[in-house]
């Protein structure tokens, strides 16, 4: 049994609960789910969306689609990864090197989004509150990239223990360990890029971003005049509709010469937000608030560092186990990992159907603004439920430093 074996056989070890599909007055229902378009990082033409600037928009239009009257909210939770200075894992480095297993979970990173929706719904459901909001941002056109790898910050406590020295691996790394080690192909890669970019421009072209997307009003300064100029963001900017097999197998290598990551079968670096508003079942019948869905479980799971793109192939059987539901029962997933291979991976590990998988795209088509992410997801996972007449959807990432995140919903539109 390989270690990822015996991390899932850890998590989903004893007997599953069973899933029964009932109402409780007790349930954390989402009432609201709401995103803005995700632009390109650093961009010739740069938008300078900024953290409040961009969630603002959101919290206002979350309260205005619900009605909910705003002196009920009892707890807002916003999620962004990158701060100045080194942004490693530092707690999960501490864990490993403390003897705690791989298998325990420390620190979120790109799953931060979710778990503020994990923590939202977790004080709900202990009755600290009764509603709440839930977002995720991230602008990574504002961030120094370089010093989140600055390693002469980091003690020599750290640098010399190889359990922390791993958490500190570069993802492109990793990704590139995930496919020498479960012999995923460029040539898989690439194609599942294709599918990605395929599948996120007729979502597009066909509307079906449009209502969960929330206007933004930015400046635009173009990197050649300085000129700024107003604009109003509604469209996704990453879709690429000319991305083609022939024109991604042109592409070199990003991290080492017999490398199969490139730039077109990795994410995009991405700024962008996401919301979500969320409230005990029998509170949202007071209010009137409409009811979308209802959270069902939440899984984070630790998985090998050197490997953490294979968090989700971990995660979502903890998840299913948890909720007493199995692969077969999954309208909808929504999966992200920073590169195709991992995504691969997580896919033929779980034998996921390849129609089920992320139908509007994934990260490599959209983006990936790190704390985001998660609830973008989601806000893309609701309405694809409704309109395929689905029930249950999975959400679920891996997370830099060797984790997976999984969180399970069921439709109520």
């Amino acid at each position: 049994m390989n270690r990822v074996d015996a991390v899932s056989s850890h998590v989903c070890g004893g007997p599953s609960n069973v899933y029964r599909d009932e109402k409780k007055s007790d349930d954390v229902v989402i009432c609201a789910a709401l995103r803005t378009a995700m632009c390109k990082a650093r961009a010739a033409v740069e938008h300078t969306l900024v953290a409040i600037g961009v969630v603002c928009p959101l919290l206002r239009a979350a309260i205005e689609r619900t009605g909910v009257d705003p002196q009920t909210i009892g707890d807002v939770q916003i999620s962004s990864i990158l701060q100045p200075g080194p942004s490693l894992v530092p707690a999960r480095m501490a864990a490993l090197m403390a003897g705690i297993p791989v298998e325990v979970p420390a620190d979120r990173q790109c799953s931060n989004g979710i778990l503020a929706v994990a923590n939202v719904a977790s004080r709900i459901k202990a009755g600290y509150i009764r509603t709440g909001i839930a977002a995720g941002v991230e602008s990574m056109s504002k961030y120094d990239l370089m010093a989140a790898w600055n390693m002469s910050l980091l003690p020599d406590s750290v640098l010399n223990d190889d359990a922390a020295r791993s958490c500190i691996t570069q993802l492109g790394t990793t990704s590139e360990n995930v496919a020498a080690r479960f012999g995923i192909t460029r040539e898989a890669q690439d194609r599942m890029a294709v599918e990605s970019h395929r599948k996120a421009c007729k979502a597009q072209q066909d509307g079906l971003f449009d209502e969960e997307i929330v206007p933004v009003v930015t400046n635009v300064v173009d990197s050649k005049t300085g000129k700024s100029t107003t604009v109003t963001v509604t469209r996704d900017e990453g879709c690429r509709p000319d991305t083609t097999l022939e024109g991604l197998a042109s592409l070199r290598p990003a991290f080492s010469k017999e490398g199969c990551t490139t730039a077109g079968n990795a994410s995009q670096m991405t700024d962008g937000a996401a919301c979500v508003f969320l409230a005990r079942r029998d509170e949202a019948e007071r209010q009137g608030l409409p009811i979308l869905a209802r959270l069902q479980g939440f899984s984070a799971v630790g998985v090998p560092p050197e490997i953490m793109g294979v968090g989700p192939a971990a995660a979502i059987p903890a998840v299913l186990a948890q909720t007493g539901l199995g692969i077969d029962d999954i309208d909808i997933f929504e999966s992200g990992t920073i590169t195709r291979k991992m995504i691969r991976y997580c896919v033929n590990k779980l034998k996921i159907p390849a129609a089920k998988l992320n139908p509007k795209g994934g990260a490599i088509a959209l983006g990936h603004p790190l704390a985001a992410t998660g609830i973008r997801q989601l806000v893309t996972l609701l309405p694809e439920l409704r309109r395929r007449k689905g029930k249950i959807g999975v959400v679920s990432m891996c997370i830099g430093g060797g984790l997976g995140a999984a969180l399970v919903i069921v439709n109520e539109e």
